[in-house]
Order: structure tokens, then sequence, then C-alpha cells
């Protein structure tokens, strides 16, 4: 900045009449800002000139801060490229693209992630983890909700489910695994939820198959797989059903019968599909002649029941095992031998053996 020095306020002077004259000012001195250094600005490159009076001048433009915001540019496409080939590896490319210019403005990484988790395309993508939340239960990252999907899938393939139960769609969403991890169902559960269906009924004797179709006619034939995989049902309520349906096979392959109440206390008291099949067996065997002798002699009738509680161990067991002793020390004292149900099944103390 320039310094003025001014002169003295000019007077007038005396013309000899009286009259003063004005004299001309002169022009005040003008003195320029002194120049006392130049420095290179480091974040601009700017080229700036320091005078005496505390003024700068940009003696030449730099362009470092063209430089940096191409650099930072650079850096957040390929952060961007990074992060969209991870995403595109499971489909979920479009997941990233919207979000691509708060990349390479260099957004944090908690920044970004807060952005990708509030748009449509990544609530969809992972939307379990809202019904988790709505549960009570903490969301999954991505990390372990990915991995959770590729457990599931893994073991439906070894299983030799169809594809159609884990098909991915749009971002390579498995809709089908949803309620799996909406529930918090471990691999491990969903692996026991497949062996409870094939192993035990699919592919069982189809005896079991026709039991549980008469115990629970809502279980239709092509949707046992379906009903086992649905995570609503309790996976003990399954197996309950299953078990008594394997009791209720078991009487069938005897050429007995038994209702769905009956099945379902026998599985309370620790029947399973093998104690099943040797008691109707034993039962069997021996059902009907034993049946004869209590009418012969005038008995207590001797029923399927009757048998049950002995065979299995039931409460009333002891009575049980009294009157078919009873109605076969009739049967040996009239005919002095074994025959019927003395030298069957029914002869043998089965009380407490299962």
């Amino acid at each position: 900045m320039a310094i003025k020095i001014k002169k003295d306020t000019p007077v007038r002077e005396d013309d000899g009449l009286g009259q003063g004259f004005p004299v001309v000012d002169e022009p005040d001195t003008v003195i320029p800002p002194k120049l006392i250094s130049t420095y290179v600005d480091p974040e601009t490159g700017d080229v700036v000139d320091v005078y005496d009076d505390g003024s700068t001048k940009i003696r030449k433009a730099g362009n470092l801060l063209a430089v940096a915001a191409e650099n930072k540019r650079l850096q957040g496409q390929s952060a961007y490229d990074l992060l969209f080939e991870q995403f595109n590896q499971y489909g979920m490319g479009s997941l990233v693209e919207s979000l691509k210019g708060f990349i390479q403005e260099g957004l944090s990484s908690a920044e970004f992630t807060l952005k990708l988790r509030g748009t449509d395309a990544y609530k969809k993508r992972f939307a379990a983890n809202a019904q988790r939340i709505a549960k009570g239960l903490s969301a999954l990252s991505e990390s372990e909700y990915i991995g959770l999907e590729d457990q599931y899938q893994n073991i439906m393939r070894k299983y030799g489910l169809p594809a159609s139960y884990y098909a991915r769609g749009e971002m390579g969403r498995q809709e089908g695994f949803e309620k799996f991890l909406a529930n918090d169902v471990s691999s491990a559960e969903v692996e026991d939820r497949i062996l409870t269906a094939q192993s035990r009924v699919t592919n069982a004797n189809p005896e079991v198959l026709a039991a549980l179709k008469q115990f629970y006619p809502g279980i239709a034939d092509g949707d046992i797989l379906a009903y086992t995989l649905d995570p609503e049902k309790a996976l003990t309520d399954i197996k309950r059903k299953v078990t008594a349906a394997e009791i209720g096979g078991a009487a069938i392959q005897a050429g007995l019968k038994t209702g769905m109440a009956r099945a379902e206390q026998l599985g309370t008291y620790g029947v399973d599909k093998a104690t099943a099949e040797k008691g109707y067996g034993a039962i069997g065997g021996g059902l009907e002649r034993g049946s004869q002798l209590a009418s012969i002699y005038g008995e207590d009738p001797y029923t399927q029941t009757t048998a049950e509680e002995e065979i299995f161990n039931l409460q009333g067991a002891q009575g049980a095992r009294k009157q078919r002793q009873k109605v076969t020390g009739l049967e040996q004292a009239a005919f002095a031998g074994k025959t019927g149900v003395t030298s069957g099944a029914l002869a043998r103390d089965r009380a407490g053996a299962y």
C-alpha cells in the first residue's frame, strides 16, 4: 500500500490590492510499500510476496490444491473400485453404486457405513436385521449375515435339497433364509431340522409317513420338509410329532393301531422308534390270544392298552402284569402246558425292560 505525504495547507498571498490569490497545491508524494520477503504457501504452492506494510501479493499461483483434489479423487475412485468388487462378488454391486460420490469425497469408514445402511437397497438386502431388532436381537454385521447364508446353503446342498430352497435373487438375496436369520437359527439347528424330516420321515419306512398324515393331516406330503424348516415352528414340537408318527408307524407294522394322543403320551414316557418297534412286535404276537383267554375265563378284558402298560412300563404296569400272569396261569392249570400267550411274547416279564 502506497504512503501519501501531504504538503502544508496553502495560504492566500496579498496581491497589493487587498485581494488574495490562491497558491496552487503541489501533488502529494506517494511512497510505495517495500518488499521484504517472499515465500511459497505449502498448501497451495502459491509464490507470495510480503511487504513492509503487512500486505501480501501472489506473485505466481500454485497448483497444489488442484493436485490434492485430484489425488483425493483418485484415492476415492480406488476405494470405490475395491468396495464395488467385494460387494459385486455377492451380486450386491448396486448397493455401493449410489454412494460412489461419497466414497470419492473421502468419507470416513464410519460415515460411509451409516450412509450405506440407510439406503433402501441395503435395507432390502439385509431385511432380516430389522426383524431381529424388533425381536430384541442384535443386528448381524454384513460378514456375519452372509456367512450364515453360506452355511445354510452348504448344508442344504449336502443333503440334496432342491436349489429352490437356496436360490439367489437380486443382490444375492436368499429370501428363504430370512426367517432363519430373523429367528436366530443356527446352521446346526437347520441341519437337525433337515435330518428330522429326511431320515425320520421321508426316508423311513412308509408306515411312519402314513401315521404322520393320520395324526397331523395339516402336514401335507410335499410340505414335510418345508414344515420342518419353518423356524416359526419349534424344533421340539416338530420332533414330538415325528416321534409320535414313528410310534404309530411301529404299531401299524405290527398289525395294530394307535391314536395320536396315545402315541404322544408314549413319547413322553421315553418310547422312541426302536422301543416302539420291539414293543409292538411283542404285543402283536400275543394280544389276540391274551384277549381270548380273558374272555374264556371271565377275566377283565386284556386289551392293547393293557399290554402297552406292561410292555412300555407305563402307569398301571404292575396291574397289567398281574392280569396277564393270571390268564396265562389259568390256561396252564386248564391244559397243564404252555400255549398261546404263555409261549409267546406276552409271557415275558417286560416291566421295566424299556
